[in-house]
């Protein structure tokens, strides 16, 4: 009995480090930014309780707050779509026994996600700068244009922008998970369905596809919640080399995602101090948009899955 409860504790000596860095790093900070987000500080002055009123005023006159989870969807419907399709075609290609080097065009098309976030920003930004950009030099070379389109300083060109940079970032990532599910499916499934007659559009369509949707459930719950997340590129993007700090949000603030609100409400760039108790009522409207939407993925595809079944 002694040497079991000295195995005990000794086993709990181990554990209890990974508790205490959890709590002071990641508990804590969460429940005192909940605490926060009822209350008025600005980092210096004396905490003020004020109940719900940073809520209503998020969701009611807040000028920026709704504008930025709008734009948020915007682009995550202009690059989910496209990430998860073009990941899953370079799946189904590269996970043929006819293509060869396929080592090579796996590690090539799934470095982007791997970039640095900032890195991403200055390769667009040094794109598609409007006099000295690659894509506007490219254009009037060929003929196409005449002069550089300012990407970067109009609302509807400056999402394209962000949509294709987010695209070739991500669409690797899905295409390597896809490529792992692809491996997963027995072979004898194919087998069957080739005697049967089906041909390489069926085999992908009735075979392939039903057998990803877990794959697929999870790549898109996660691209919804990175899309949340998406800040450091659009960042350096709009507020980096040219265009300057003062264009919060690109042109009229047309890619302020929740997270660069979020940074801007808390820190004070707008408003001029810094407000601690609201950015953290803005960071946990932004968790009921993220849960909402993951919700709305998961009953879709479980949906899906028992229609299916039936």
């Amino acid at each position: 009995m002694g040497k079991k409860s000295h195995l005990n504790r000794s086993a709990y000596s181990f554990i209890i480090p990974f508790f205490i860095i959890y709590f002071m790093f990641n508990f804590f900070p969460v429940a005192y930014s909940l605490f926060l987000s009822f209350t008025e500080w600005d980092g210096l002055h004396e905490i003020k309780f004020v109940g719900l009123d940073n809520y209503i005023r998020l969701f009611t006159s807040d000028p920026y707050f709704l504008k930025s989870i709008g734009n948020t969807l915007i682009l995550m419907l202009e690059y989910i779509p496209l990430s998860v399709v073009l990941g899953l075609l370079l799946a189904n290609a590269l996970s043929s026994v006819y293509v060869k080097g396929k080592r090579f065009f796996q590690v090539v098309n799934y470095f982007p996600y791997i970039v640095t976030p900032v890195a991403v920003g200055l390769i667009f930004l040094i794109l598609f700068e409007v006099s000295s950009g690659a894509i506007n030099r490219i254009l009037i070379t060929t003929g196409v244009l005449e002069r550089g389109i300012d990407w970067l300083n109009r609302a509807v060109y400056a999402r394209i922008v962000v949509g294709i940079m987010l695209v070739w970032k991500n669409f690797g990532y899905c295409m390597m998970l896809y490529i792992a599910g692809i491996a997963a499916i027995s072979t004898e499934i194919y087998e069957a369905g080739r005697i049967d007659g089906a041909n390489a559009r069926q085999l992908f369509f009735h075979i392939t596809l039903p057998q990803l949707k877990p794959i697929t459930l999870f790549v898109t719950t996660i691209s919804i919640i990175n899309g949340f997340q998406l800040f450091d590129e659009v960042k350096i993007l709009f507020g980096g080399l040219t265009v300057g700090m003062a264009t919060i949000g690109g042109p009229d603030r047309s890619v302020l995602t929740a997270v660069w609100n979020l940074y801007d409400t808390a820190f004070g760039f707008t408003g001029g101090t810094q407000r601690l108790g609201y950015g953290s009522a803005v960071a946990y409207g932004m968790f009921l948009f993220i849960m909402l939407a993951a919700v709305i993925n998961f009953n879709v595809n479980h949906k899906e899955a028992l229609n299916d079944n039936e």
